[in-house]
């Protein structure tokens, strides 16, 4: 059997189910991390169930999880920026798409793609990279990101993609002071994209629902104004005051209403979705008559993980999680795709060893 465990599925209709396998050795670039907790990303339910295609089809076997927290447990020789027993994170990426790549900034949208930490082709192996529901992963250090000691590990995990997905819009569409924002979706993306627009500085943020009972948390979180969506009037009222809608919004909608709220020269950035929207789903002649951006934003950059990460720090932002052992993954998946849960789950990589016992091999090849 192999040394190491994780939970993963040959194909798109079995449950996520315990496994053991072998991590590369660590190279003269790499560091070996130990894996305290993992965050589970709504996308990790469609890689899993494979329901992206094109260019995100699963590879199998598929072991998901990118919002890896640890400790380095072993560093390659070439190694100088980590040390055993820091405190790390690794996030949606593993390494360069080509070697040419290398200081380019912004990995995510190189040209061939960087690889993804699941779902991708390990490039020592040549293997499926497989992700962070396990107990160890090996990563070069240049994608290896720094966990401030003020955040603790487990509301660390979600800021590596949730919280760098919403930050990299933020950034580049200079969100800040002077600004209306209005989040659409409040689950484990928006509640973060809702903290971090607020800690930018933006003038009014409000929080757009179709679950109004969450209303006094989302003003706990620093919302300004919460608005139910399936309320026409308040949509209304609300018309062409937005300046930018950031949507976390995982499945296909209608942004017709979302698209009503914005004023001349806005935007609506998703980044919550990657599948096509509903058929009619965008009137054109509303967009132009306002020049209304609509724009998607993948991931972010290393350099803007790192960003969110020290910035979390800094203002307090802090994901809400909660920690679930790795033998209730399947059940968190259907609670997210039920929309039943309140914010982030993220795993509790040390429940893994229970399972060691009666683990299958995984194929890795």
């Amino acid at each position: 059997m192999g040394k190491n465990i994780g939970y993963a599925t040959p194909d798109k209709t079995t449950p996520l189910a315990p496994f053991t396998f072998d991590r590369r050795d660590v190279g003269p670039e790499d560091v070996r991390i130990d894996i305290a907790y993992c965050g589970v990303c709504h996308s990790d339910v469609h890689q899993a169930r494979d329901e992206f295609g094109g260019a995100l089809a699963t590879l199998w076997p598929c072991l998901p999880g990118h919002e890896i927290a640890g400790t380095v447990a072993e560093v390659g020789a070439d190694v100088t920026t980590y040390a055993v027993g820091d405190r790390v994170g690794v996030g949606c990426l593993v390494y360069w798409g080509d070697e040419s790549q290398r200081g380019v900034p912004e990995e995510q949208y190189q040209n061939p793609p960087a690889i993804f930490t699941y779902n991708g082709q390990d490039p020592e192996t040549g293997a499926v990279t497989l992700g962070g529901y396990s107990d160890e992963i090996v990563v070069n250090q240049h994608f290896v990101l720094r966990i401030p000691d003020a955040i603790p590990l487990e509301e660390a995990a979600p800021l590596l993609c949730a919280g760098v997905t919403t930050w990299s819009p933020l950034v580049h569409w200079n969100v800040g002071p002077g600004s209306t924002v209005a989040i659409a979706g409040l689950g484990g993306l928006g509640h973060l994209g809702l903290q971090l627009a607020k800690a930018r500085g933006a003038d009014r943020v409000i929080a757009l629902t179709t679950t109004p009972d969450k209303a006094d948390d989302l003003r706990e979180l620093g919302a300004d104004e919460v608005v139910d969506m399936n309320d026409d009037e308040a949509v209304e009222r609300l018309a062409a005051s937005v300046d930018f809608v950031l949507s976390t919004i995982p499945t296909p909608f209608d942004m017709k209403p979302y698209l009503s709220l914005i004023r001349h020269d806005g935007a609506l950035v998703t980044v919550g979705m990657l599948e096509p929207i509903h058929e009619g789903g965008i009137d054109f002649g509303a967009v132009s008559l306002s020049r209304i951006t609509i724009a998607g934003s993948l991931i972010g950059s290393i350099a803007e993980t790192q960003e969110v990460l020290d910035f979390a720090a800094e203002h307090g932002i802090r994901p809400e999680v909660q920690v679930i052992p790795v033998q209730d993954v399947n059940k968190a998946f259907d609670e997210m795709v039920a929309n039943n849960i309140r914010f982030r789950y993220v795993i509790d990589s040390k429940t893994l060893e229970a399972d060691r016992e009666s683990a299958d091999e995984l194929p890795t090849s």
